[in-house]
């Protein structure tokens, strides 16, 4: 058995990619101090967008199991974020969507991403939010293709 190699020390890149993830989870747990993970936070993004989803749905749309939805969904209903009813054709069925705190949550995440774009545009030149947009874009699809590979990809 061998022991294994240390990480080489992280480039500037990935010393700002880090950086950037930490200021943004730290902007996010002020306007939304609920602890929700990034994977119940999925869970509401998707519910706002495509409105009732059975836990099946969900976990086929985000490339989750159905335990794992199941758990969050216990979650997010223990904080009054989601609610279940019964779905129309099958007795077994639930449908889960949001309440109206589900939906106060998803607004204070949406304020605090929208004063965090407005200080970033402040903070940079037209030329330089075109660049930075299109960087950004560029790296999310890099990132998405990891879900070719068998990984969960982000809605």
């Amino acid at each position: 058995m061998t022991a294994p190699t240390p990480l080489d020390e992280p480039g500037p890149l990935e010393n700002a990619l880090s950086r950037l993830q930490c200021v943004l989870v730290a902007r996010r747990a002020r306007y939304t101090p609920e602890a929700v993970s990034w994977s119940q936070y999925d869970i509401l993004e998707l519910l706002r967008l495509q409105g009732r989803m059975t836990p099946s749905q969900l976990g086929e749309r985000l490339g989750v199991a159905r335990t794992g939805v199941s758990k969050a969904l216990r979650v997010l209903k223990d904080l009054g974020l989601v609610t279940q009813a019964q779905g129309g054709g099958d007795r077994r069925e639930q449908l889960t969507l949001l309440t109206d705190s589900g939906r106060d949550f998803l607004a204070r995440a949406a304020s605090g991403r929208h004063d965090a774009a407005q200080r970033v545009l402040a903070a940079l030149t037209q030329g330089e939010q075109a660049i930075f947009t299109e960087l950004c874009e560029k790296a999310c699809s890099a990132l998405e293709t990891q879900g070719e590979q068998g990984q969960a990809v982000r809605p």
